[in-house]
């Protein structure tokens, strides 16, 4: 498998070195695994912190910046990152106003923030958290104890950082971002398996004219395997998936996000097959999103994340964000 790096032992620092020079708005600690927002600590202002696995990317790394989150700690690929950088993160944004974990439903990276605010807590740094497991594909994986985060982390922390940037105390911001969490769900489609540097060849067996329905972002198995279908019907089933589980009363937030291979061009005519399953099933859309947001390295495929939004919701979405992946109204 060819790929465009150095050695797979350096491919995340080589990536945080790439960042760096490319985001003079941001500090990166390529020894220490940090990505920080340059202007923080804000006196009286929430600091947001998340991270996880690299592979994943614009997530989370690409998600630092005004209107979003304060700092990110990248792990090695597919690895949860360590306690020690949550608490250098947690120490670096801190500004006696509390700080935010937010965390994916994996239980390395549960652990791992579990023990960051333990410690954070021990340095009078107080934290708060909320857990991001919006898939309803599987309830246990190989990595999960219960449902995944996938694609509504993207909208817990934009939605949590606008609440931030107004300075929000640390209970509403939290409080806000679980409200995000309780009403997302997400369902995603493998097309192909994606590969690690460090393996070199695909991670899972997936063979020529079958997908994966239900996929995690780690290439965790899905529901079932079929022969590949049309993406009208990927959309069908994806959309129907998740309405099984959400029964929305108000417009909803959409995201069509693509695990890392596929172009735009099929993004697109999937978010059409999307939308309309959602206007049959007389779903508003408020805002869409279409785009590699939440990838699995390599892996060619699709997710779908919708999320019911009130009036104030909406409105922190659609606040200002600057960020190297995400960006409006600056």
């Amino acid at each position: 498998m060819k790929m465009l790096i150095n050695v797979a032992e350096t491919v995340v620092a080589d990536a945080l070195r790439g960042m760096a020079a490319a985001h003079p708005e941001l500090t990166v600690d390529v020894d220490n695994r940090v990505i920080v927002r340059r202007d923080v600590p804000v006196p009286g202002r929430v600091g947001l912190v998340s991270g996880g696995g690299s592979g994943h990317e614009p997530l989370h790394g690409g998600f630092v910046g005004p209107g979003m989150l304060s700092a990110a700690c990248p792990g090695e690929v597919f690895t949860s990152p360590v306690p020690d950088q949550m608490l250098r993160a947690a120490a670096a944004v801190n500004s006696g106003a509390g700080v935010l974990f937010i965390v994916k439903n994996y239980t390395g990276d549960v652990l791992n923030f579990d023990m960051a605010a333990e410690l954070a807590e021990d340095e009078g740094i107080r934290v708060a958290k909320v857990l991001v497991n919006d898939d309803v594909a599987v309830t246990d994986s190989l990595y999960t104890a219960g449902r995944r985060g996938t694609g509504a982390t993207l909208f817990v922390e934009k939605i949590a950082g606008a609440a931030a940037e107004e300075a929000a105390p640390l209970d509403r911001v939290q409080a806000l971002a679980r409200q995000v969490n309780e009403n997302a769900r997400s369902f995603g489609v493998a097309l192909s398996a994606c590969t690690t540097p460090a393996k070199g060849s695909p991670t899972f067996d997936l063979p020529p004219g079958e997908l994966e329905l239900g996929v995690g972002i780690h290439g965790e198995p899905g529901r079932e395997r079929r022969a590949m279908m049309t993406s009208h019907e990927i959309a069908d089933f994806s959309v129907n998936a998740i309405l099984e589980d959400l029964n929305p009363r108000n417009p909803v937030l959409l995201l069509v996000n693509g695990m890392g291979a596929t172009p735009l061009l099929e993004l697109y005519g999937f978010h059409a097959e999307v939308n309309r399953v959602l206007t049959e099933r007389g779903v508003p859309v408020a805002r869409t999103l279409v785009g590699n947001y939440v990838t699995s390295l390599d892996m060619a495929g699709a997710s779908v994340t919708l999320c019911q939004v009130d009036e104030e919701l909406l409105r922190l979405w659609d606040a200002p964000v600057k960020t190297p992946a995400l960006r409006w109204g600056v």
